[in-house]
């Protein structure tokens, strides 16, 4: 499963993409003398539909989105006012659109759901309108309620997995798994929470029992195939999506990571081939998309960056056909990324503006266009760090900390750190700029990059070498800021 990484507008969902896997519940609600073994119950007025939804939650759990949709949609026509369903279609949706539809619904209906489906609706609904601490509180009261709810400690270790809070996240998937030794999405997810602190082995061990429970679906391969890339054994995670794409030839998150592995061993014209199958094997929207994407990733690591705007423009013409207006604006943003790293701030800012005005003239929630508003003082602010402007960035980055402290949202309040360190660094403040990027985002090659330059322009060599190894070297699923490092490091040892 593919960790997606968040970088201003283009993670309108916030976290409620991060929780794609988590879908919360079944069985019959209990007593209250009951309470330490209650599941959260499923409402639906059909007993088929029922069936239908949990075939499809499960698929829908071990990444299996398409084929969960195709279940999930029997599961609404046999019951159309089944709002965990919708929650569920929402959670698997191949575009942003279809997110926000079947969202929409699920908020609608939840009125007749029990009350721990509607606790699992409202933590979606927070998750995406940008306010993780809402979506905290929502499923903190969630495993209150339902202590015995292997998938609500789940739902909870999720949002702290968005926050980067690795020491409760492995609490509560550690807790799922206590619940429901069998509970394989929760194996799946301490893999990722393990990778993230540097505890391989760990990682690996539960990679291999996520594989052990569910041998014939091809996340577990993919899941761990992305464990040995990360740690820099290309070959043997190729080898391990190849084995996940014999267990399903159309599970398309395989395709991209085999070409993360071939771009990162410098074989950058075979990645892009790879990226090619999976838009020859299409089964939707999302699969061409990421192919998009990935090539367009593949040519930036390259610094070919007018040929990377040309592959996202193909990505969001997808998005037109449909007027799906939050992949359009995330589309600008990345498009955007890539012309700000060109040294175009200009062109930038008219993207950023683009993505702004389209999400504005939406029908998405108010919620959604006022976090939009508030990330594109953080676009502005980072136009004007490149066009050498520090009192328009300076302004930006007050009033986006001011915003994102408000919220609670610590993602931007990660990234409003990273700003002002950016300023600081250009400015050869460079203890000013060690200390906002300390705290912001560990997990950005960039910011490890930028820290690492500041480390170099105090003299700390040592430090600034080790750093600038794991910015280019961090080796995920592919990302544009990755692969804006890796061009910069390629270019300064050339």
């Amino acid at each position: 499963m593919s960790q997606r990484s968040a970088a201003s507008l283009a993670r309108f969902t916030c976290l409620a993409l991060a929780t794609m896997v988590m879908n919360v519940g079944s069985g019959v609600a209990q007593d209250r003398g009951a309470a330490a073994l209650a599941k959260v119950s499923v409402t639906t007025v059909s007993a088929e539909a029922k069936q239908e939804y949990l075939k499809g939650r499960t698929l829908g759990e071990n990444l299996r989105a398409h084929d969960s949709r195709e279940v999930l949609q029997r599961a609404v026509a046999k019951d159309p006012n089944f709002a965990l369903a919708h929650y569920s279609l929402a959670l698997n949706s191949p575009t942003a659109k279809e997110f926000f539809d079947h969202l929409k619904q699920a908020v609608k209906l939840s009125a007749k759901a029990s009350d721990g489906e509607r606790l699992m609706i409202q933590g979606l609904e927070a998750g995406a309108n940008a306010n993780p601490e809402k979506q905290r509180e929502y499923y903190e009261r969630l495993v209150a309620a339902y202590p015995g709810d292997e998938r609500a400690h789940f739902l909870l270790g999720g949002n702290y997995f968005g926050q980067q809070d690795y020491p409760k996240t492995l609490r509560e998937y550690q807790s799922s798994v206590k619940i429901a030794p069998d509970f394989a999405p929760a194996y799946n997810l301490l893999g990722y929470a393990y990778r993230q602190v540097g505890q391989f082995d760990d990682a690996e061990k539960a990679f291999k029992k996520y594989i052990e429970l569910i041998p014939d679906d091809p996340n577990p391969y993919d899941s761990y195939a992305e464990l040995l890339m990360k740690m820099g054994r290309f070959d043997e995670s190729i080898s391990m999506y190849r084995k996940a794409l014999a267990t399903d030839p159309q599970f398309s998150p395989s395709h991209v990571g085999i070409a993360s592995n071939l771009m990162y061993q410098g074989k950058h014209e075979a990645a892009r081939q790879e990226a090619w199958k999976l838009h020859e094997a299409a089964r939707n929207d999302a699969d061409r998309r990421n192919a998009f994407f990935a090539t367009a990733v593949a040519y930036a690591d390259e610094g070919k960056f007018d040929e990377a705007v040309a592959e996202l423009k193909k990505q969001q013409a997808i998005a037109a056909k449909i007027d799906d207006p939050a992949n359009l604006a995330a589309d600008a943003v990345a498009m955007g990324d890539v012309l700000l790293e060109a040294g175009k701030p200009e062109e930038a800012r008219a993207l950023y503006q683009e993505a702004l005005s389209r999400l504005e003239r939406s029908d998405l929630s108010p919620e959604v266009k006022e976090n939009a508003r508030l990330v594109h003082q953080y676009n502005l602010g980072r136009v004007a760090v490149h066009s050498k402007d520090p009192a328009a960035a300076r302004k930006h980055a007050e009033a986006y900390m001011r915003g994102a402290t408000a919220k609670k949202n610590s993602f931007q309040i990660r990234q409003a750190h990273d700003l002002v360190g950016t300023m600081a660094l250009k400015e050869k403040r460079f203890d000013e700029a060690l200390a906002h990027l300390a705290k912001a985002n560990q997990q950005d090659p960039y910011v490890l990059y930028r820290m690492a330059k500041a480390h170099k322009g105090s003299g700390n060599e040592a430090k600034a070498n080790e750093l600038f190894r794991q910015a280019a070297n961090h080796n995920t699923l592919p990302t544009l800021n990755h692969a804006f490092v890796r061009a910069k490091v390629k270019k300064a040892k050339a």
